[in-house]
């Protein structure tokens, strides 16, 4: 039996590694990888390599075997991930595993926005496969914001929320509540609805850079079109413009991503890490 971790290349993937090689040891660990390549430092910490592909269902007959503990880290290819989450469900149920876990979306089902339908989607094959789950409904990430920090030096933060508030949390610690889930007991059929310890508004958010960066950063509210224009001329695709746009008016502006249950603090065993610690790692670089 190994504790299997999918993705597990990508940002949240390679965290999640490393807080369980904090906990267990490195030849309990299994790395599901699409590039093999791409993930010789994760072997040469003794954790084991599983080569497949989400897209490839045949490639994850081999992925998970009997007793195993499963992290499906979500896809990132929004338009594929039924697909491919449905294959990953089926191949883990085909080896027998113990427990299979799933990083959604805070809310789950009612999760009422564009990018959170995939996701219930896939809590419901998981439910309807039979295997024992554990949902880890991740809210944002701090660094959806602070990794633009650069442009909002020089323009100033836009956004549709409204003045709702996000209960953000970094990757760090979404990572430490998988990872405490995957090595720990009594998480067997649960859903947990993972969010930081205070949710801020964007004009929040902008005062604290402004603060910390010495220099005058708005927040501006603008129509959800002119928003989508904005990120359109930025370069973003029609697509995932339409995706951010909507997180901001139908999730954001109503508290849908606010949290506020504590779950993602109690399962770390520490306060999630404050928006201001976040914004002075980025301008530290």
């Amino acid at each position: 039996m190994s504790i299997v971790v999918t993705g597990a290349t990508g940002q949240l993937g390679r965290l999640v590694i490393d807080e369980l090689l904090a906990k267990v040891p490195a030849d309990q660990v299994a790395a599901v990888v699409r590039d093999q390549a791409k993930a010789t430092d994760i072997a040469d910490r003794g954790v084991e390599l599983r080569v497949a592909d989400y897209s490839d269902p045949e490639t994850l007959a081999g992925a998970f075997q009997a007793g195993d503990v499963v992290l499906l880290i979500s896809g990132s290819e929004v338009g594929r991930r039924v697909a491919q989450h449905t294959a990953v469900i089926n191949a883990a149920k085909d080896a027998g595993v113990a427990r299979l876990a799933y990083t959604g979306v805070l809310g789950g089902p009612a999760a009422d926005f564009a990018l959170a339908a995939e996701h219930k989607v896939t809590e419901q094959a998981i439910l309807d496969s039979g295997l024992t789950y554990t949902f880890l409904r991740n809210g944002w990430y701090t660094e959806n914001y602070t990794a633009q920090i650069p442009v909002q030096l020089e323009h100033g933060v836009v956004g549709s929320t409204g003045g709702g508030k996000v209960g953000s949390a970094t990757r760090e610690d979404f990572a430490a509540a998988a990872a405490a889930v995957l090595a720990g007991e009594g998480h067997e059929n649960t859903a947990y609805e993972l969010s930081g310890d205070e949710a801020w508004t964007l004009a929040e958010y902008a005062a604290e850079l402004s603060e910390q960066s010495g220099k005058e950063v708005a927040y501006t509210d603008v129509p959800a079109e002119a928003l989508k224009g904005i990120l359109l001329g930025a370069g973003l695709p029609e697509q995932f413009a339409d995706i951010l746009v909507d997180v901001d008016v139908s999730g954001i502006s109503p508290g849908l991503l606010a949290g506020g249950s504590g779950d993602l603090s109690r399962l770390i065993g520490r306060p999630t890490t404050p928006l201001a610690d976040t914004i002075a790692a980025a301008l530290k670089g």
